[in-house]
Parts: C-alpha cells; structure tokens; sequence
C-alpha cells in the first residue's frame, strides 16, 4: 500500500461522498516538506457541502485530530496537511525493501503481453555513431521498464540493410574501391566510399542513378549485388557487437529491412485489392488527404520499394508473430510524419490494431550545437567515445584509488555508465550535447555520481557487518536527519517505475535515482552510521542496505552496472 493509499483510506472515513480513489487523485505533496507529507485541496469539496473550503480544512482537522493515523493533522487556508506515522511508515518500507529485494518496484500483475521494440537499428555500412546512441540505450531501458511493469518486450534491432544507399555504395565501391583496404577496416573504408559518392555526386548527378540503378539489381536478386551487400553486412555486424556488448544491450530479433523484400509484394496487393494504391506523377501511393497528411509512397517510378513498403510489411509481421499488445518503434522524432502514414495506411485497410503502434521519439546529440552527419563525414564513432570514457574513469581510479581490485571492470562500469547516464538523465525529446568532461564529473547530475553513491553504501555495509534481519527488531531514529527524507523517496519506486513506462520516459527513473542519492548523501554527511549502539547501527545499516537495493536496481533498469568498489 502506498502512502497515497494510505491517506486516502483514512481521508474516506470523514469524506464519505468520495471514493478512495477520488481521494487519492486529489493528494497533493505540499511545496515545502515542513508543511507537511501529503495535503488534500478542499476547494473540490466546496460546492458539494456548502462551505467554504477553509471552513471544510477545519473541519476536517477536528474530525480526525484524535486519530492515530497520523502523526498530525494541520489545516492550512483551504488544504488539509497530513503528517504521516514516520515510525510505521519507515518499517513497512524498509520491510517491504528489504523482504523483496529486487523485485520491489515488479508490477502485481504480470504476464500482461507483448511489446515488439523497435530499437537502434543502425546503417549497415556506416559506423555506430553517438547518433545512434540514443535509440539504443532509450530503447533498451524502455524494454527494462516494460519487463518490470509485467510486460513482455521482444527487443527488435530493425537493421538498415536495405535501400538506394547501398546502390550508392556499390557504385563507389566498384568506381574506387579497393578489395584489400575494405578487408582490413571495413567500417571506416565504406564509410570514406560513401562520403566521398556525395561529395562527386554534388558535381556529377548521374552518380545517384547510377546508384538507383544498381539497388534495383539488388531488390531483383542480381548476383553480384547481392555478394556485396551480404559482405558488407556481415562486416558491419561484426563490429556493431562489439558496441553492443559494452553497452550490456542484446537482441531477440535482427531482422532488418531486407527481411522483408519477399513479403512486401502482400503489402502492394491488398492495397491495390482495396483500391487504396494510386499513380501520383509515376510513383504509387496511398492517399492520405482524409486524415491532413502527405500520400504515402509506396513504389517509386522504377519500382523499388520505400521505407513505408518495409514497415507496412514489417507491423504485419510483429503482429502475426508476437501478436502485441502494443508495438513500440523508438525512432528519433525526424520520422514522425512516416510512422504517422504508416498507421493511417493500416487504419484505412481495417486493421484497427494499428492503434498499438506508438512512435517514442527522441531529439538529437548534437556536436558543438550541431547534428552529426554520416554523409558530411561529421561522426564521432561511439566505440572511440567510450573508450575514452573508459579511459578517463582508469585514470580517476588511478588518482583517486590505486589500490582498487578490478580496475579495468569497474573503469569499464563507469566509462559506459556515464555515457548512458548523460543520455537518459534529460527527456527523451530533447536534444543532448556531447560534451566528455560533463559526463565523467563525480558530483552533480552524473552516471559516476550514482555509482559512487552506491559503492559508498556498499563499503559502510562491510564495515558495519550488516546481516539480514528483514528490518525485525530494528530501531529506527525517525528524527534523525534526512531519514524520513530518504523513506519517502524509497517509497515512491513502484510509482516511479510505473509512469516511467507509462510515459516511455527514463529519465522520470534518473531524476529519481539522483534525488535519492542526494538524499542519502546528505544523511551520510549529517549522520555517524556507525557509532552508537549496536541495535542503532543495526538500524540505520537497515537503511543503508535499501538505498543500496534501490539503487543498484534501478541503475540497472536504466542499462547500467553498479560497482561496489570505486
């Protein structure tokens, strides 16, 4: 039972013209937490009863002044401010933490369904850039919360594996390539191809049909086109594992765009069945003018298939297979326009579970105010990046703990934690800038800071030989400072976790994990943990072991590992 619920219940036996529920919507957390934990607003009570909404908080206050349920009891203008029982409120937490580990925070219903994610999806033939950063570490910590919340997501890395730029490279390839170069650095070789195909296509524009002309071999099962495009994908695949397995994100699903060249041909015949694929100036599309949108394209004028082809054929394939409850594509917000034409495509030839289909976009990393480009040769490769940060944490260690078992571990944990943390720590839909030495800071809004905050806590749990009493005869100071600071805040986990897959928003999970670190930092800094008696060290290592299970839960929900030594 929340605090919320909790209140509520109490709050019904004096409103009995509300619900529980009614109740409990209504809460609010006052400003400052001297006012109060929980204030219900009088105003809605107004009209009903006839009374002024002062009057109301009054005479709410009189009726359940002698009750035990609350510590006090205040009213203040027009809200009723609730102090809640600190010492029952600060066991049942710390029970209920202590006695689930981590699984505090599982949603009670499980098994609610399948969720495909569509997640990173990188070029095959380019290098894994920071831009593609974010669709895979959103991604996979939406598909953490979605397993936390009782679902069942199926993490899906929609490779680009197909499509006119592998026309394009193919003709670089064959113009200027060379067998041996690309053998030896494959990523870096056809990514210099395909830049420098933009660079004389800008000067000689019969480059890109030529580039059409051999994607449309390719689409036709061409023999030597195939050859190529299969060596440059298992290349690139190759290297792109290499990414995944530092960043600790897999996949149940590769299939890529190319999956489905065979199935989208269904796709054009029931559009033309129904009568819904049209010409427009040579090209076939969908028209969407009855929902204000642009026609869908769904062939070209030499008739080679579009994204809209591959993704029609691709949320038939989702929804046969996994049969979901909702199908999630975690695409930067660039697409929104073609994931709207996608749905309105499948709306209009009667599949309403096309309205399970949500498009979770995100902004841009920008360099220097600017958005990287693979075709301008602007990359800053994500494996370079977290090397560096890799680097940088050994060096921190070095300074600042030299003697440190497992360094080349935990320098890894934290280089890779703080790229991950920069990216989930700000909302989703804004664009982040990469900037190195902001990352890495051990103080402030940080991935290190977290980790450190943890490892803390886990050094004083050794010190203190905590052992696991399931909070049982356990005193705890409810005065002390920052405690009741810090159960609050372990309290709101399940609701946390609960509305940051609601909203398909980590970072409601990262302002949180920094809230309670800086809580416990400042009850560190006030509160000698160790001293006293050995049933108040029992007390406070009680808590102390909760953070610690919070913590290290929720990092690793959004994708990172937690060190116990730093």
């Amino acid at each position: 039972m929340t605090i919320q619920d909790y209140t509520a219940k109490q709050l019904k036996t004096v409103i009995e013209d509300k619900t529980v529920e009614e109740i409990k919507r209504l809460l609010e957390i006052p400003p400052n937490r001297s006012m109060g934990d929980l204030a219900f607003p009088c105003f809605i009570l107004a009209k009903q009863w006839r009374k002024s909404p002062v009057h109301i908080a009054k005479e709410l206050e009189e009726k359940l002044g002698g009750s035990e349920a609350f510590d006090t009891i205040k009213a203040e203008g027009p809200y009723l401010n609730v102090f809640l029982p600190k010492k029952t409120v600060t066991t049942e937490v710390i029970n209920e933490v202590l006695s689930k580990g981590s699984n505090y925070g599982n949603a009670p219903v499980q098994d609610k369904g399948s969720v495909p994610m569509d997640l990173s999806s990188p070029n095959i033939a380019k290098p894994f850039s920071m831009g593609h950063l974010r669709s895979t570490v959103i991604g996979n910590a939406i598909a953490n919360l979605a397993e936390k919340n009782g679902y069942s997501p199926v993490r899906i890395n929609h490779l680009g594996d197909w499509g006119t730029q592998f026309g394009k490279l193919m003709t670089a390839y064959e113009k200027w390539g060379d067998e041996q170069a690309v053998k030896q650095s494959p990523i870096k070789e056809l990514n210099a191809l395909y830049v420098e195909f933009h660079e004389k296509a800008k000067e000689d524009p019969s480059l890109d049909d030529e580039g059409r002309a051999w994607f449309k071999k390719l689409e036709d099962g061409d023999v030597e086109a195939t050859k190529l495009w299969k060596w440059f994908r298992d290349e690139s695949l190759k290297e792109f594992q290499k990414i995944y397995d530092l960043l600790g994100v897999s996949f149940d699903s590769y299939h890529g765009e190319s999956f489905y060249n065979d199935k989208m041909q269904a796709v054009a015949d029931e559009l033309i069945e129904k009568k819904l694929l049209v010409e427009s100036e040579g090209a076939m599309v969908v028209d969407l003018s009855d929902f204000d949108l642009p026609p869908a394209l769904i062939k070209k004028k030499d008739g080679a298939s579009l994204y809209a082809t591959r993704d029609l054929a691709a949320a038939h394939y989702r929804k046969n297979t996994y049969d979901f409850v909702e199908s999630l594509y975690i695409v930067g917000h660039e697409q929104s326009l073609h994931f709207e034409q996608v749905k309105k495509v499948l709306l209009k030839l009667g599949y309403e579970w096309a309205d399970d289909m949500k498009h979770i976009p995100f902004g841009m990393i920008l360099q220097d105010g600017k958005k990287m480009s693979t075709r301008k040769g602007k990359t800053v490769l994500l494996e370079e990046v977290l090397k560096q940060t890799i680097e940088r944490a050994k060096e921190n260690i070095e300074t600042k703990n030299p003697s440190l078992e497992n360094k080349e571990a935990v320098a890894e944990m934290v280089g890779v934690g703080a790229v991950i943390f920069n990216d989930l720590r700000q909302s989703r839909l804004n664009d982040v800038e990469f900037d190195i030495e902001q990352m890495l800071r051990f103080e402030g809004e940080t991935g290190p800071y977290i980790q450190y905050t943890y490892a803390r806590a886990c050094t004083l749990l050794d010190k203190g030989e905590w052992k696991d009493m399931n909070g049982h005869g356990a005193p705890y100071n409810v005065e002390e400072p920052y405690l009741w600071d810090l159960v609050l805040t372990l309290e709101k986990f399940p609701g946390v976790i609960e509305r940051a897959y609601k909203e398909y928003e980590p970072s409601i999970l990262s302002r949180y994990l920094i809230e309670l670190a800086r809580y416990f930092n400042q009850y560190y800094g006030k509160v000698r943990i160790l001293s006293g008696t050995a049933e108040e060290q029992s007390g406070r290592l009680h808590l102390v072991k909760v953070v610690t299970v919070v913590l290290e839960e929720g990092l690793r929900l959004l994708g990172i590992k937690a060190p116990e030594k730093m």
